[in-house]
């Protein structure tokens, strides 16, 4: 080969790898510009799951008080009523006793006026008494006696003289006790009537009071359920914020890994390897803890606190961390729409991160109570373009 040759096909292999430079070198940096603006997405998007599970935890815990207040109030309530009832019967019991007393007032009443009238006969005959000796003075007692016809007249005359006189005494007496007694009663009875009285006054100020606090702590149950309730609406709110955000997480991971789809039909394999129970089917139900009717989106399957879950199908776990409700939760994307949601894994449970690729029966987690749970159970759902769907049919 000659050197003009040479320096020609030297000249070509130059020009050829300087138009390659050219020519890919723009690509190459497209897609590292791509690649990177994925990342950035994909952390701006971590960044606001974190906020949302931060938020949808602390409405969770804000709500958990609210409900243990209303609770609290609600046994205040029932201890207020409790206590209303016992002042009730004891205005009864103090009502009786007011009968009981305005009953002895009456009787105590006609014996005065029987009293008063015996005063007055016997004033009376002290009066007619008096004006006879007034007016005949002692010589009429003597003339009785001087007038008697024999010694035994006289000793009569003197006996019935004697025991007149102490008829007298006694009226005198009589008298003197009667007016004393009948002021001892009236007192007594007019005091013990209103002692009554105002017994029953304080106990019905009470009885006011009570129902006042009553309505009150009426008023704030009825406070607490209004706001649980609207902090259920926010958790519900950040739930379905969590999941449009796992779905955001799901699509750019696609984009960056160009992930295949691992699910193109059929059984998906069980979650639990050993002896499990349905403890809860997919479908509406009184929800254990709020008590409201609510859609079950998954199934529950009841087993040992520890026991291995493992994956249904190949896929990227999208989610594995704690997501309110659901506790330690571990989400895994299989492509296609399809995604499987593993929820109430015990603390220290998770065995795969965010990113990572997983295979089908793989190990990726633990069964707990973590999150809104009565009991250790596998929380299992299937979702089909981020909507919850019935998983039975689904498994083997």
């Amino acid at each position: 080969m000659s050197v003009n040759a040479s320096v020609k096909k030297g000249l070509v292999v130059l020009v050829v790898v300087l138009f390659a430079g050219y020519i890919f070198q723009p690509y190459q940096g497209e897609a590292a510009s791509q690649l990177d603006k994925i990342n950035q997405e994909l952390a701006q998007v971590r960044k606001e799951m974190s906020a949302a599970t931060h938020n949808r935890n602390q409405a969770d815990k804000n709500k958990d008080y609210v409900l243990s207040m209303k609770d609290k109030t609600a046994k205040s309530v029932n201890e207020i009523l409790q206590q209303i009832n016992d002042v009730s019967t004891q205005l009864n019991n103090v009502q009786t006793q007011i009968d009981t007393t305005e009953a002895n007032l009456q009787k105590a009443g006609t014996d005065l006026e029987a009293a008063e009238k015996r005063l007055n006969t016997r004033d009376k005959l002290l009066k007619s008494r008096i004006r006879l000796m007034y007016t005949n003075g002692m010589v009429s007692y003597l003339d009785v006696l001087l007038s008697a016809t024999s010694f035994g007249d006289f000793l009569d005359r003197l006996d019935s003289l004697k025991s007149i006189l102490s008829q007298d005494q006694d009226i005198l007496e009589n008298h003197k006790k009667d007016k004393a007694t009948i002021e001892v009663k009236k007192k007594e009875i007019e005091k013990s009537l209103g002692d009554v009285k105002d017994m029953y006054g304080k106990l019905a100020d009470y009885h006011a009071l009570l129902k006042d606090k009553e309505s009150e702590k009426e008023v704030m149950v009825q406070k607490y359920s209004e706001q649980a309730e609207e902090l259920e609406e926010i958790s519900d709110d950040q739930e379905e914020m969590l999941i449009k955000l796992a779905k955001k997480i799901s699509d750019l991971e696609e984009q960056k890994r160009k992930i295949k789809v691992y699910y193109t039909g059929g059984k998906l394999g069980m979650p639990l390897h050993t002896t499990w129970h349905l403890s809860s089917p997919f479908g509406y139900r009184i929800h254990p803890i709020s008590g409201k009717r609510k859609l079950h989106t998954g199934m529950d399957m009841a087993a040992p606190k520890g026991t291995s879950i493992y994956a249904a199908e190949s896929g990227v776990v999208i989610t594995a961390r704690w997501m309110g409700e659901y506790g330690n939760c571990v989400i895994i994307n299989h492509g296609g729409g399809l995604w499987t949601v593993y929820g109430h894994i015990r603390n220290g449970g998770i065995m795969v991160e965010e990113g990572q690729t997983v295979k089908r029966g793989q190990k990726i987690a633990e069964v707990g109570s973590t999150g809104n749970s009565t009991g250790n159970h596998l929380h299992f759902e299937v979702r089909k373009n981020e909507e919850a769907v019935n998983p039975a049919p689904f498994l083997k």
